[in-house]
């Protein structure tokens, strides 16, 4: 794969994940004004929709779900780094390189895997909230869990091809 289009299949996979985080940010203010609703309508007015909890609930796990290849992306998920913050630019290179195809992508192939039929099986029959009133989209939360593990995998590959395109002006100077 040449420089150029490595570094076009790596910027288009940020600017994705850039703007599903532009998306999912407008989901936790709406989270917070559901929540305050909530609060409101039940304390003060003695209401309460079990519809309208749950939809807070399926907001909490989009934000989390697809918000989390935003945060590999700008590198703020946690990291143990008692040697890496004092590694060169070369060896962190290294290290996120064999992290992403030892550790990150190997996960989330597994999750999609074990995932799949669970999911499946879900859409098969529209399955729905067992409570009374509930949302009749828990296929759709389910989901999420899928969409997880392409995002973050794919977040992975933008990762690799930044480390290496990295390694590769490295060595060109």
């Amino acid at each position: 794969m040449s420089f150029n289009t490595a570094s076009f299949w790596q910027s288009h996979i940020d600017n994705f994940h850039c703007r599903l985080c532009q998306l999912v940010s407008w989901f936790t203010l709406l989270m917070v004004l559901l929540t305050f609703l909530i609060v409101v309508l039940r304390y003060g007015f003695n209401l309460g929709w079990i519809a309208m909890q749950e939809s807070v609930m399926y907001l909490h796990a989009m934000v989390f779900l697809l918000g989390c290849a935003h945060t590999l992306r700008v590198n703020e998920h946690v990291r143990v780094d008692i040697f890496y913050r004092r590694f060169s630019p070369v060896k962190k290179a290294w290290v996120d390189i064999f992290g992403c195809l030892l550790l990150l992508m190997p996960v989330n192939f597994f999750i999609l895997w074990m995932s799949w039929d669970y999911v499946i099986a879900s859409w098969q029959l529209f399955e729905s909230s067992p409570q009374a009133g509930g949302l009749p989209l828990v296929f759709v939360l389910k989901t999420l869990i899928l969409l997880f593990a392409v995002s973050m995998n794919l977040q992975g590959i933008a990762e690799l091809l930044r480390h290496f395109l990295a390694l590769k002006h490295k060595a060109a100077n």
